[in-house]
Order: structure tokens, then sequence, then C-alpha cells
């Protein structure tokens, strides 16, 4: 899967969308966000730095997009976020943007290549089936992701994480179920496929679900499904389910797409969100 290509751009703008809550963190769970903070450098302006990086899959080449805050030195946890079935638009870039501003070094995965990117809802369907069709072919693809965000100087590889939106949540349940050594999977809105017997004796991370109650996508039955298999599995897992929310809802642009039970819900957006953080610092902590 390497060499892998990086392309820098400085000074990434920091983006609206999902802005970080005020929550605190549980107590005991300070750990990783202080030393985070220690590495600071004092009078240096942290800036957060973004690159474009060439990796395969195979003969597929990709192209992901890492984002790190270049005012925190040493390694630190890496994050692969896995982006909805449009394909690795501003969107997931901006989300990947976040967890670099929170210290995380995040790894964007390409999971299309050739830069497939949409609006259109045929296209996402057709790019996202060919990817799905085989599960094996599926969890190598964002394997490649994983090894590509692994492969950075800059990145605690005894720290990961992965997370993902839509067909990216489902994504990192993927890697999940593949064996992947990850600290944690978050899966904001995913179509949530339950675990086979054979993927249930791989799991390894703890598993946070952001689920909208009125889904219309999802419905009750397959949540069911999804988390008896990860009780099956003897899996650490958590399930939030948000009022009134229904599909891609932490999504600002969800409305515009003009699809029935697709749209964006502020409230649940900064609530998973800032549970996503606490998440994330309980895992690295460990």
């Amino acid at each position: 899967m390497l060499p892998i290509t990086r392309t820098q751009t400085r000074g990434a703008p920091h983006p609206q969308a999902g802005a970080e809550s005020p929550r605190q963190p549980r107590p005991g769970r300070l750990a990783l966000a202080l030393t985070l903070a220690l590495l600071l450098p004092v009078g240096v302006e942290a800036a957060v730095q973004t690159e474009a990086v060439e990796y395969r899959d195979g003969e597929q080449v990709l192209t992901g997009y890492l984002a790190y805050d270049d005012a925190v030195t040493g390694k630190r946890p890496g994050v692969l976020v896995a982006h909805e079935w449009w394909g690795l638009n501003d969107y997931a870039k901006q989300r990947t943007q976040q967890l670099a501003q929170l210290g995380y070094v995040a790894f964007a995965a390409d999971l299309y290549g050739n830069h497939k990117v949409t609006t259109h809802a045929k296209d996402a369907e057709g790019w996202m089936k060919q990817i799905t069709a085989n599960a094996q072919a599926w969890q190598r693809r964002a394997l490649a992701g994983l090894d590509a965000l692994k492969a950075s100087d800059k990145v605690d590889g005894e720290r990961l994480a992965a997370i993902g939106y839509c067909f990216g949540g489902s994504t990192v349940m993927q890697l999940a179920y593949a064996g992947a050594d990850l600290d944690g999977v978050v899966s904001f809105h995913g179509s949530l496929p339950p675990a086979d017997a054979v993927a249930q004796q791989r799991i390894k991370p703890s598993v946070l679900i952001a689920h909208g109650a009125k889904d219309p996508l999802v419905p009750p039955e397959r949540v069911a499904a999804f988390t008896a298999a990860l009780d099956a599995a003897g899996a650490d897992w958590e399930l939030a389910t948000y009022a009134g929310a229904e599909h891609a809802f932490t999504n600002p642009a969800a409305d515009s797409f003009g699809i029935p039970g697709i749209k964006y819900d502020a409230k649940a957006d900064a609530r998973s969100w800032a549970l996503m953080q606490d998440f994330l610092r309980e895992v690295f902590a460990r």
C-alpha cells in the first residue's frame, strides 16, 4: 500500500460544522487531554495543516486527506474518518480538520478512488454498492486507509480509532469485524450491519453508535439485530439515540439533497460530536 505521496497545504481554515461543545470531560478521563495540552509550545500559534496522501488498495490508487495541528509535538493518537456515500467531499474533510483541532492526527480515507465525489444519489448508490457487494473487499479497502494513517510519523500506532458517517459508519464497523487493532469506532447514522458469527469473534474496539430515532433507513429491527450481535460478541458498546433525528443528521447540507428521511439536526449533531469527544478521551486514556 506504500509508498505514500503527500501534498501539503498550510493553514487550513477552521470549519464551522459541528462546532465543539463546551461539555467537560468526566472525572478520571482527563489524562489524554492534559497530555495534549502540555505538548503545545508556549507562544506558538496552532495551525491545522493538511496533506493529500496517495496510497493504494492493490492496483487501485486512492487519495486520502491528512490533517494535524503543527503546534503539537511528538506522536499522538490517530483517527480515521470514513466518508458518506457522496465520496471524500468537503464535509468529510471538515470533520478531519476538526479532529486535528482536538489534537489528533486525522485521516479521511478515500473509499472510491479516482477522486470520485458526487451530489447525485444514483451515482453515490452505485459507487457504494460496488464497495459493499463483497465484504472482504470492503474491509480490505478500509484497512488500506487505516494503514495509510498509521504510516504517518506523527501517529502513535498504539492509539487508533475510526469514525464514519452513513456509509462510512458502516465502513468503520467493517474494520471492527475484520479484527482491526483499534481502540474505538464511532458510527454516526450508519446502516448498522449486524456482525455474523465469524465477525463477532474478531471485534476488538469499543463501539459508539449515534443514531437518529426517526431514521427511516435504519428501522428499530435493524438496530436491535445489530446490538444483539454485539452482545453475542461480548463487545463494549454504547448506543445514543436522538429524538426526532433522521438520517444524515450531522451534515448541515443534508436538506439540500432533497431526499425524504435525510435531514440535518443541529442539536443531535452537537450532542453526538460532544459524546464522540468524551468517548475518544476514554478509549485513548486506557
